[in-house]
């Protein structure tokens, strides 16, 4: 049987950390990355420079990555599509990318998060704009500044589509980076984006002097209430246990990276969300998802008291204080 001929062509659409952690660490896998940057200015400095001053400074993007400021160049020709935008503009931007889009072209996600309103996960989004048979979606534990600098990273490609999985699996996969293949979008996609809800609960017990005690219940207790909401939604429970479950919550819960855990903390402190906001670069995406994640809850009947009181906290103006005492004066119950 002759193995399928190597994919040569890349675009990544989505210039942020992630995105351009990305194209560099995929650029020995490939002849071409275009890299499309929704900045124009930042997508001029970065073609002369070929350093992302904004969101990863300090890494060189290798020779054959191309910033673009233009989607349809940024597509052209390409043979794997990786969608790495915040999620509340994947919608319009998968929207203007689908006349550009050809059949046979391989789309990815890597955008954790949910649509809001929708409820969606993105490969939903992807799938109900695009019309694409061929859509997959890679989570992980995954900082994008360790990832570009080469440190050994595992992460999940997760597809309905088997032979699809196994493809960008091959295209990705090197020697820092490491893709295992699931069958359970579902699960790496509620594991994904949910586990950033949890990532501003660990921030506040920091962010309140609290131990490692209480960060590793709010994890444990984490892991549970995702699993819930992924078996409800369909998913399986064995992915909450991998790389896109657990590996993914226990990374962002402790990360001194972590955008998510960083919100939880700065609001211990006393701080505005809307001040706390207005001072990041970059999406810490739990924020939105909190509302997104309750609604779903709501939706499937399904209890999640962490999230419910990180929604109370963001939205309602309970004090950290008093979402961390509601979630251990809750009625005892067995584990």
């Amino acid at each position: 049987m002759e193995s399928a001929p190597a994919l040569k062509n890349l675009a990544i659409i989505g210039g942020g950390s992630w995105g351009t952690a990305l194209a560099i660490v995929l650029a020995p896998r490939f002849e071409q990355v275009r890299l499309w940057v929704y900045e124009s200015d930042l997508a001029e400095r970065m073609c002369a420079s070929r350093v992302n001053d904004i969101y990863l400074p300090g890494f060189p993007l290798p020779a054959n990555v191309e910033p673009l400021n233009d989607l349809a160049s940024t597509v052209e020709g390409t043979e794997i599509v990786l969608g790495v935008m915040p999620s509340h503009l994947a919608r319009p931007l998968y929207q203007q990318l689908a006349p550009h889009l050809t059949p046979s072209m391989h789309l990815v996600s890597a955008t954790k998060g949910l649509e809001q309103g929708t409820l969606m996960r993105m490969s939903e989004v992807m799938t109900e704009v695009l019309r694409h048979p061929r859509v997959a979606v890679i989570s992980g534990p995954t900082f994008a500044r360790e990832v570009a600098r080469g440190d050994p990273t595992a992460l999940v490609v997760a597809s309905t589509d088997p032979e699809l999985a196994l493809t960008i699996q091959s295209a990705f996969s090197g020697p820092t980076f490491r893709l295992y293949t699931s069958t359970d979008p579902v699960g790496v996609e509620v594991g994904g984006a949910v586990k950033n809800v949890v990532a501003i609960g660990a921030g506040v017990c920091h962010g309140l002097n609290m131990g490692h005690n209480s960060v590793a219940a709010l994890i444990t207790r984490g892991l549970a209430e995702i699993s819930r909401l992924t078996l409800a939604m369909g998913g399986q429970a064995r992915t909450l246990a991998g790389l896109a479950g657990m590996g993914d919550l226990v990374l962002t819960c402790t990360g001194e990276l972590s955008r998510n855990r960083m919100v939880g903390l700065e609001l211990a402190k006393g701080r505005k969300l809307e001040e706390i906001v207005n001072s990041m670069k970059m999406v810490a995406e739990g924020i939105k998802t909190t509302t997104a994640t309750v609604d779903l809850a709501r939706r499937y009947s399904v209890e999640m008291p962490i999230a419910a009181q990180m929604h109370a906290m963001l939205y309602a103006g309970r004090s950290p204080k008093e979402a961390i005492r509601q979630l251990m004066e809750r009625s005892l119950k067995g584990e």
